[in-house]
């Protein structure tokens, strides 16, 4: 299901605003390489103006000066300017962990220094909650993934978001007729957002993400250069002006200006 989750949305002003390099002593150096794993919420998919990806708007490896998000990319480069021109954005819309190993060997072929991975919102947001990933599966491709990382260069470092609460998008527009039109026209996430859906086959998906969620905590645990973000994402409460009015689904510029902000605050060079 290409259309995603605007949860990841998240806004913050005090840290979506200017780019800014932390230089805490226990953070490593800053990378001069950058490259995105995941789907249509690091491409930026549906931000503004026309449906579509808009890659110079992401999170991650953005470099839009207009457009009010402070990226990765654009803080890192801040303070080491000769990252500029290395971001590669290896994000696909409608991906799901099972297409992660194939970015990954694309970050390894780019010798990306930095890695940010968001994935899982399709493993949900399926056409049925029958359909979702199963946690066993998810597990297996993320391993899968991490493997495929360790051919980074040596001082590399990896960075685990994690998946938006999907719940919490049917919590804003539960009653908004429009959006709600729209969910079932381009057939979203119907998993979760379907109108026919019980409270149980809702509840079904929330108990799927949390699963999700802790497999990345515990997989990425597993190696020094990985760093989780404790559920950052997951716990922030979007607002609906954070969610594309295109479709009612991905982040808008808002949006994806406090993903960067929350998730850089998560990261390695993020102040305390």
């Amino acid at each position: 299901m290409r259309r995603w989750l605007v949860v990841l949305t998240l806004s913050v002003v005090s840290v979506a605003g200017a780019p800014a390099v932390a230089s805490a002593a226990s953070s490593p150096p800053l990378p001069s390489s950058i490259a995105a794993i995941g789907d249509s919420i690091s491409q930026a998919v549906d931000v503004c103006c026309w449906y579509g990806n808009h890659p110079a708007n992401s999170w991650s490896t953005g470099g839009a000066s207009w457009d009010g998000v402070s990226s990765h990319y654009e803080r890192i480069r801040a303070g080491k300017p000769t990252i500029a021109g290395n971001a590669f954005n290896d994000a696909v819309s409608g991906a799901r962990m099972s297409d992660a190993p194939g970015q990954a060997t694309k970050a390894v072929g780019q010798g990306a220094k930095y890695v940010t991975i968001l994935m899982g919102a399709n493993d949900l947001c399926t056409s049925s909650t029958a359909t979702m990933t199963s946690v066993d599966a998810f597990r297996t491709q993320f391993q899968q993934t991490l493997a495929t990382l360790k051919g980074l260069p040596g001082n590399a470092h990896i960075f685990v978001a994690s998946i938006p609460n999907v719940y919490h998008l049917w919590e804003l527009y539960r009653s908004d007729l429009i959006a709600q039109s729209v969910w079932a026209a381009a057939g979203i996430c119907q998993s979760l957002l379907s109108l026919s859906n019980t409270d149980a086959q809702r509840q079904a998906v929330r108990d799927r993400e949390a699963a999700f969620n802790t497999v990345l905590a515990q997989e990425c645990g597993r190696y020094a250069n990985c760093r989780f973000d404790g559920n950052a994402v997951f716990n922030y409460s979007f607002s609906k002006s954070q969610v594309s009015k295109l479709d009612y689904f991905h982040p808008s510029l808002s949006g994806q200006a406090a993903l960067a902000g929350i998730t850089w605050q998560a990261s390695w060079w993020g102040q305390p």
